[in-house]
């Protein structure tokens, strides 16, 4: 073979050899990876060649499927009452993809999960047709319904947690959309979902686990829990050293409390009762930012939490002078929270210190109704002792018996509460945001604790507080929890 020739053969042979490789990667490597790609058509094709399995409610499911025509996609998703259980289910659309449990526990619901492949097996040797799964939530409809009715048509979101378990009872947000008028193909719901998306008002976002707020004085629970733990106060009824105008360190600004209320030296029951900032400022201060961040994030401050759902880190500063500090321990000046963080906070109080990690699926089925996986209720931290954490709760009950928190009380329960109203925007601009956090207790213990936050712009300012909008909307809580336990 002359040189020519042989230079033509070792480079068609390279040739070869390339196609060779990229044919075995492919195949061998890549394989997995292109299979489940979201790019690839098949993929989703095959997601809804069969109705998805249902999400259920009190023994009931919140979701369906329907036959669809004109499309290669057979079946759609369905959902009963969407609006009021989208913070819960997400979307499961053949457009735009699968949020939420619809995304996260799409495997069992689709029937393609790993623990599924004997009963795969089994009935493709029977030519049955493939089913998918059941996801048995720990919602409950009474307590979603009397959260959702409750917001109405204002902003904002309700988080109601099983202190004793960490069980998320409700989880509600408001403007929300219906997920079924997207779950398609068509143009239509590409348009409906373009509007949702483009929504100033953002019925898209889950307010109750991916909002952070500013908590305003609802975080006083935490800093009393501070300075309980960290021996700051040991006597809740016993007189503070708090002057009256109290100047913030470093500063000649006087932390001012909300009109005339008598915070001068007051005792941290009364403090918390009227809500005083010159008390729980002083005492954020008086900590300083490391003990008071070390109480944050034993309650769950810093971190995500994972219910299967994400829901966004709640903010505790970590670089702060002493004014800062006591901002933040009123909770302003960078603090912030989610819904569901305030609603573990209180849970934690009334479960006599202990946090229990929050979640929202109890059980995974099979299709034929077999249980694939149980949930075991976890212990995420202990914030307080159960002296403090029951001192906390006299004082939280103060605040609904005596208190700004009336608007709350339900007869024949003992209720623990706390208002907040939290100013944002520059220099304070825009309309405040108004908080409860509440826990309901009978002689069984607590079955619920709850958070609310109310972003009503339409109200006047002046109107506007944790006690007249949001205390009657986590009292209807409470109530639905309370009710189905009798």
């Amino acid at each position: 073979m002359n040189k020519p020739l042989r230079r033509i053969a070792i480079f068609c042979g390279l040739l070869v050899l390339a196609l060779l490789v990229r044919a075995n990667w492919i195949q061998y490597v890549k394989a997995d990876e292109l299979a489940t790609h979201e790019k690839n058509r098949r993929v989703s094709i095959e997601r809804y060649a069969q109705p998805r399995g249902d999400i259920i409610v009190d023994g009931k499911s919140i979701t369906g499927s329907k036959a669809t025509e004109g499309t290669d996609y057979e079946y759609k998703r369905t959902y009963k009452n969407g609006e009021m259980w989208a913070p819960v289910t997400g979307y499961a659309s053949q457009l735009v993809g699968a949020s939420q449990i619809e995304n996260l526990e799409d495997g069992i619901l689709t029937g393609n999960d790993d623990r599924l492949f004997f009963r795969r097996t089994l009935d493709m040797l029977t030519g049955k047709k493939k089913e998918g799964g059941n996801v048995v939530t720990t919602l409950s409809e009474s307590a979603q319904k009397a959260a959702f009715e409750g917001l109405g048509d204002r902003k904002g979101a309700v988080a109601a947690l099983d202190p004793s378990t960490g069980a998320i009872l409700a989880l509600a947000s408001t403007p929300s959309y219906d997920p079924g008028v997207f779950a398609g193909i068509t143009n239509k719901d590409g348009e409906e979902f373009s509007k949702l998306d483009k929504n100033k008002d953002k019925p898209l976002v889950n307010r109750a686990l991916r909002e952070t707020y500013p908590p305003g004085s609802t975080f006083k629970v935490l800093t009393a829990a501070a300075a309980l733990e960290h021996g700051l106060v040991t006597d809740i009824d016993a007189k503070t050293k708090t002057p009256l105008p109290w100047i913030m360190p470093g500063t000649t600004t006087p932390l001012k409390n909300e009109g005339n209320i008598p915070c001068e030296d007051a005792t941290l029951r009364d403090a918390l009762r009227v809500s005083c900032n010159t008390v729980f400022g002083k005492i954020g201060s008086d900590l300083g930012k490391d003990k008071m961040l070390e109480t944050a994030e034993k309650f769950g401050f810093n971190e995500e939490q994972f219910t299967p759902v994400r829901s966004n880190a709640s903010v505790f500063p970590k670089e702060m002078d002493r004014a800062q500090t006591a901002l933040s321990s009123i909770g302003q000046f960078e603090t912030a929270a989610t819904p569901l963080q305030m609603a573990m906070v209180t849970s934690a109080i009334a479960n006599d210190g202990v946090l229990m990690e929050p979640y929202m699926v109890s059980q995974l089925q099979a299709p034929d109704l077999d249980t694939i996986e149980t949930h075991e209720p976890k212990k995420m931290s202990e914030p307080l002792s159960k002296e403090n954490a029951q001192k906390l709760q006299q004082m939280m009950e103060t605040v609904v018996n005596d208190g700004t928190g009336s608007n709350a009380r339900i007869p024949g329960v003992t209720v623990g509460g706390k208002t907040g109203t939290a100013q944002h925007g520059v220099d304070n601009s825009e309309k405040p945001y108004a908080w409860f956090i509440s826990y309901a207790k009978t002689a069984e213990g607590s079955p619920v604790a709850v958070a609310v936050v109310v972003e009503d712009g339409s109200a006047n300012r002046d109107d506007i507080s944790g006690g007249g909008l949001a205390a009657p909307i986590a009292k209807s809580v409470m109530e639905a929890v309370v009710n189905n336990k009798k």
